[in-house]
């Protein structure tokens, strides 16, 4: 049934207006969303099949933009809009909205704010904080996303950025997938390599905290750096 067809008052933002946002539906909610439909699907139907596809609307904090285009009526435009409502929602629900400016003062303020972040990634990501002498964040940057071979993580890409911004020390945050916070072997060598790096570049490590399943693991903590 097209939008227009449905009585004035029972339209998804009509609803909306009259009765609050809270008493909707989670399909009107995203036809809202979505605003129209195609010549075949009302905004509604659209809304109903991207539920029906994700199964729990929890699961639509894991779509990504890819798998929303291939639905029929769902365009990029259309596509973008969700994700940007999706990570928004995100956001809001973080401890800690950024980490700019914010004061490093153990490894749990690090993992409070990326657990957020990676919790959902079936990829390793490597991250790197950049901080100034009082350790205040300048700056976080996404160096490498991919597979778990460290070696594409080089240490002139880290301590690239860290000149750029006029950083004195850096940490390094990267999560397991599997859930372990364990370091492997890779994970020693690398860390041994950016820290002697740095030391040359006259730019200290500080940490490489790894995230797993609620919990973390520190190189600081644990007195491996």
């Amino acid at each position: 049934m097209k939008i227009k067809s449905i009585p004035v008052h029972e339209r998804p933002r009509e609803r909306l207006i009259n009765f609050g946002v809270e008493n909707l539906s989670n399909e009107e909610l995203l036809a809202i969303i979505l605003k129209t439909g195609t010549k075949d699907y009302s905004a509604k139907e659209l809304a109903l099949n991207i539920l029906k596809e994700v199964g729990d609307i929890r699961n639509l904090k894991n779509i990504n933009l890819e798998r929303l285009v291939n639905f029929k009526g769902i365009g990029q435009a259309k596509a973008s809009e969700l994700m940007a409502c999706i990570e928004l929602a995100k956001r809001i629900n973080k401890d800690i909205v950024s980490i700019k400016d914010v004061k490093i003062t153990n490894p749990s303020v690090v993992y409070n704010y990326y657990k957020e972040i990676l919790k959902d990634y079936k990829q390793e990501c490597f991250y790197v904080l950049y901080l100034n002498p009082v350790k205040k964040v300048i700056r976080d940057k996404l160096i490498f996303k991919g597979t778990i071979n460290f070696s594409i993580v080089h240490p002139r890409e880290v301590f690239k950025e860290a000149f750029l911004v006029g950083a004195t020390s850096i940490i390094c945050i990267h999560n397991h997938p599997s859930g372990s916070v364990n370091p492997s072997k890779e994970d020693i060598k690398l860390t041994k390599q950016l820290k002697d790096v740095g030391i040359i570049m006259g730019i200290k490590v500080d940490d490489h905290v790894i995230i797993g399943n609620n919990n973390y693991y520190s190189f600081y903590e644990n007195g491996n750096i």
